[in-house]
């Protein structure tokens, strides 16, 4: 079962796109607005973090369900949790900069920092004031170790145990994988939500949002069953997965990926109806800033691109049991969420006349350097780990189950 190709070239080629897009991210600090490029590092890191993110759980529901058809695909997402300290060490320069150069990334953090319109600074608002004890450095750094921590620990726990596996054959590590499962959703939940309100939520201190963190699991699951789906067409090419995944097992994957267009769809008109609705200053700014220029038709993209087209797509059942239609909508799901996170961070940044700049800038060059640089150490890491391990967990209690799914008839 392992891979007929050795890996080693491909992680080196993708280990060095890495590196050419974090120098070009780092060159940017230097020859653009360094407040841009910092926003566009946070864009481009908290995505592949997501991805991550969503892989986790995605195998700790796998686990706390029992489920049988998604064993054979466990296994890759098992790998993709090994970029998870990658981006803790990516992820240093932002802690950093919050101690060097406090308020360069997030404005609450000096003080001193003119609030936009010229209504005083931000240690004499009284609603920073009242958010003080959360929002300070102290508790952001704190906050986002414990959120890399209890990954890392997380992501380590499960892969030993389903590596080990593969060798011993014992049921225990199943059942000390399902044990992890049941105190790791509610430690990822909570992770993930306060990531999304420290790293971008906050950016915009002024907002209130109670459904914020659901937005960005949302998302978090989208992008990893997106990936899941890239992935998969990428064994089946190879030839890894001929004879091991079947039309069953992939359209359960593409049906839990619709089943999530629909929730990201829930939980963002629920939020911007309930906004809209209460009509409170402190929570319509945001909506109001985003409906001017061109972010109102970046909206607009994300209304129709975001549900309508994924959605209206994999209503058909062939769209969802076929690799290449799956594979095309599942490019353009990854393509809209990182669209949907450039949408919730760069219109923090203002100009001259606190009016957000367009989304069309220079900081779009930033972003895609950035998604680029800390993708290529994403996927040099799962490189590394696809070669240290069976290609599926062979001797999981699920697995005959699983690659007997219903039907054996090839995608």
């Amino acid at each position: 079962m392992s891979a007929p190709v050795s890996t080693a070239s491909l992680a080196n080629k993708f280990l060095g796109a890495g590196l050419a897009g974090l120098a070009v991210t780092a060159l940017g600090l230097f020859v653009s607005d360094a407040h841009g490029v910092a926003l566009s590092y946070v864009v481009g890191i908290t995505y592949w973090t997501a991805v991550a993110i969503g892989m986790l759980m995605l195998i700790l529901i796998h686990h706390i369900v029992d489920a049988g058809w998604s064993t054979v695909i466990r296994r890759q997402f098992e790998h993709g949790l090994s970029a998870f300290k990658w981006l803790f060490i990516l992820f240093i320069p932002l802690l950093v900069s919050v101690w060097l150069k406090p308020g360069f990334v997030w404005p609450w953090m000096d003080l001193g920092h003119a609030l936009h319109g010229g209504h005083g600074t931000v240690g004499e608002d009284i609603l920073y004031q009242k958010k003080a004890s959360f929002l300070n450095r102290n508790m952001f750094t704190g906050m986002t170790l414990a959120f890399f921590a209890g990954w890392v620990w997380l992501s380590a726990r499960l892969r030993k145990a389903s590596f080990t596996q593969d060798g011993d054959g014992a049921a225990k590590r199943t059942f000390m994988n399902r044990k992890t499962a049941a105190f790791g959703i509610p430690i990822n939940a909570l992770a993930l939500s306060f990531a999304a309100i420290y790293w971008m939520k906050s950016l915009e201190y002024h907002w209130f949002s109670t459904m914020y963190g659901v937005w960005f699991f949302a998302n978090c699951m989208r992008a990893a069953l997106a990936f899941g789906v890239v992935i998969t067409w990428w064994l089946y090419t190879r030839g890894d997965y001929k004879g091991v995944l079947n039309t069953n097992q992939l359209h359960c994957l593409v049906a839990l990926a619709y089943a999530f267009v629909v929730f990201w769809a829930y939980v963002t008109f629920s939020q911007y109806f309930l906004i809209w609705n209460a009509n409170v200053p402190e929570e319509t700014f945001w909506y109001n800033i985003r409906e001017h220029g061109d972010w109102l038709w970046v909206g607009m993209l994300l209304l129709f691109g975001h549900f309508f087209v994924p959605f209206l797509s994999w209503l058909s059942y062939r769209r969802k049991s076929t690799l290449k239609p799956a594979l095309v909508i599942s490019i353009w799901v990854a393509f809209i969420i990182l669209v949907d996170l450039c949408y919730n961070v760069l219109p923090a940044l203002k100009d001259a006349h606190d009016e957000p700049l367009p989304f069309l800038s220079i900081n779009l060059l930033w972003v895609l350097s950035s998604v680029i640089g800390v993708g290529g150490i994403c996927v040099w890491s799962y490189l590394k780990s696809f070669a240290t391990a069976k290609l599926i967990p062979i001797r999981d209690p699920r697995i005959v189950e699983s690659l007997t799914h219903h039907e054996a008839t090839a995608p």
